[in-house]
């Protein structure tokens, strides 16, 4: 909470994302730091108080010697200029040796898992970006399957994302460090990504038949259970937005959208009801983990002049052919 009151207050809106970003890693190390250093200290408060009586040569009796040999055994070093002279200095000797390669290899087999799951939920975070735009929402989810044989594919997509919901929630339950570490592009984070999935789902489960809807409810499932499973290890229990997200004017756009593309609402009377009930079901959650993480929650509607991000290149432009290409860049470099 700190550290992002102090970026959020300092830094632009452009460069707080940045700083926000270092937090994840930068906290995992201070972790590790962290455990080595009271270990450390820890062992020499116990060398001390058994009267360890080390020696070489002459007898060393002072606090930070007695620290000095706790960090060098705990390390393994085993320098041996400072040896125990007692059997409760050499028990406790044994044990931090073997407390520290227990360390060493919980480090080895700790950050290899957590690259590999970081790993693997941005590369389907990345699949949004042509499915659902950047950052994904709702309505480009629906509007990029409303071609032939689009809800088949989009309940497969789907299916895709059920998965991804289970190992994210099993993931961040076991390292929930992983939840500070922010998405490599813009416009993009595991947040939005969630919360675009279950709005689509709500939508197709509200307006839509067929086989994708009984998709969309196995789907809806599991990203709800999720969201609320990390509301509850953060500590952030659900609250009321200060704006909606789907006022009546952008649901009635998005019921005209439907009907535009081929997806006809099914003839409830109470369709609009069912929509803002499965909302609130995730939607409380979904703002608090966003408030708590200084993460931007996604619109339901795409923004006018809204790009993806793979329509763009490092200076901001958005190339069509390689003539216009290099045109970019020499505007770029002279002008």
């Amino acid at each position: 909470m700190a550290w992002s009151k102090i970026v959020t207050s300092a830094a632009s809106k452009k460069g707080y994302e940045t700083y926000l970003s270092f937090y994840g890693p930068l906290s995992l190390l201070f972790l590790l730091v962290i455990w080595a250093v009271v270990l450390v200290f820890g062992f020499g408060l116990l060398h001390w108080a058994a009267g360890s009586a080390m020696g070489s040569g002459s007898n060393v009796k002072g606090f930070w010697d007695y620290l000095y040999f706790s960090g060098s055994n705990f390390f393994t070093l085993g320098l041996g200029d400072v040896t125990p002279h007692t059997t409760p200095g050499k028990i406790l000797t044994v044990i931090e040796a073997g407390l520290g390669l227990g360390f060493l290899a919980l480090i080895i087999g700790y950050l290899p898992a957590l690259n590999q799951s970081f790993a693997s939920r941005e590369e389907a975070i990345s699949l949004l970006d042509a499915r659902a735009g950047s950052p994904p929402t709702a309505l480009e989810m629906l509007r990029r399957h409303g071609h032939e044989n689009g809800l088949q594919d989009l309940g497969q997509f789907l299916n895709l994302w059920e998965r991804w919901s289970s190992e994210l929630l099993e993931s961040h339950l076991s390292y929930p460090v992983l939840a500070y570490f922010r998405s490599q592009h813009d416009n993009q984070s595991w947040l939005a990504a969630l919360t675009a999935i279950l709005d689509t789902s709500s939508l197709v489960m509200t307006y839509l038949s067929g086989p994708c809807k009984k998709q969309a409810e196995l789907t809806f499932a599991m990203a709800r259970h999720a969201v609320v499973d990390l509301s509850i290890i953060f500590d952030a229990p659900p609250c009321e937005p200060d704006e909606d997200r789907l006022p009546p004017a952008d649901l009635d756009r998005l019921k005209a959208f439907l009907s535009e593309c081929g997806f006809l609402p099914l003839s409830v009377a109470d369709e609009d009801q069912k929509l803002k009930d499965l909302r609130y079901m995730y939607e409380p959650y979904l703002y608090s983990l966003a408030e708590y993480l200084c993460l931007a929650m996604p619109p339901w509607i795409p923004g006018k002049g809204q790009v993806d991000n793979w329509r763009t290149n490092p200076w901001g432009t958005i190339t069509s052919s390689p003539e216009k290409a290099r045109g970019d860049r020499y505007r770029h470099r002279h002008f």
